[in-house]
């Protein structure tokens, strides 16, 4: 990914943070020698610096992925940032956004504790809080059956690369004039935008 000074990412944690707030992701391999792509939700293991996720099994690309360095893309909000909005007319229209993005390895997941930890792990993370759905509460031969359908697995990290393109090439004045116009309407990218924003300031 392209990644001037300005806007590359390399706090760790605010890496991690970005990647647990929008886990759902679009992963990349080569499929019969084309690029395939399939979106899904991943969970990051800390520890182990690997993501975690599974393909529905009728979904090819898993056949010919294991071993490949794949690519893991999590695209954070994103919006329109109109020159209109700076002091000066003299200027061109761009787009704001953050994304990360993750390689590795690719392993095909088979043990059976670890399938059913990953799925555990799924449904804790995205259940609200006071949910009464829990997988350890469901018959052990449905959740069986069940997992037959996808294919489990986990990637090695080897790479990250991050940005967060929030307008820090501009002066801080005009950044705020960026913000006050994004917070000025309903549309929710274009809030969680003007947030991060904020942040990037408030820094200084």
């Amino acid at each position: 990914m392209y990644i001037p000074d300005f806007f590359k990412i390399d706090n760790e944690k605010i890496i991690y943070d970005f990647i647990e707030n929008y886990s759902f992701a679009t992963l990349f391999s080569q499929h019969n020698g084309e690029p395939y792509a399939t979106h899904l939700p991943l969970i990051l293991n800390k520890s182990e610096n690997a993501l975690y996720g599974h393909f529905a099994r009728p979904n090819k690309q898993w056949k010919d992925a294991e071993n490949q360095t794949v690519l893991a893309v999590f695209q954070g909000p994103h919006c329109y940032i109109s020159p209109s909005w700076y002091e000066i007319m003299k200027a061109v229209p761009t787009w704001n956004y953050v994304s990360i993005h993750l390689y590795g390895k690719m392993e095909i997941i088979d043990e059976r504790k670890i399938v059913f930890n990953f799925l555990n792990d799924l449904v804790n993370k995205y259940e609200n809080p006071d949910s009464q759905y829990n997988l350890n509460n469901i018959e052990s031969s449905y959740i069986e059956g069940m997992s037959k359908g996808i294919v489990v697995f986990k990637i090695n990290i080897s790479k990250i690369e991050a940005k967060a393109k929030l307008s820090q090439n501009h002066p801080a004045d005009r950044q705020e004039l960026v913000i006050k116009h994004l917070e000025n309407t309903s549309n929710q990218e274009n809030i969680q935008v003007a947030t991060l924003m904020k942040k990037n300031l408030q820094k200084k």
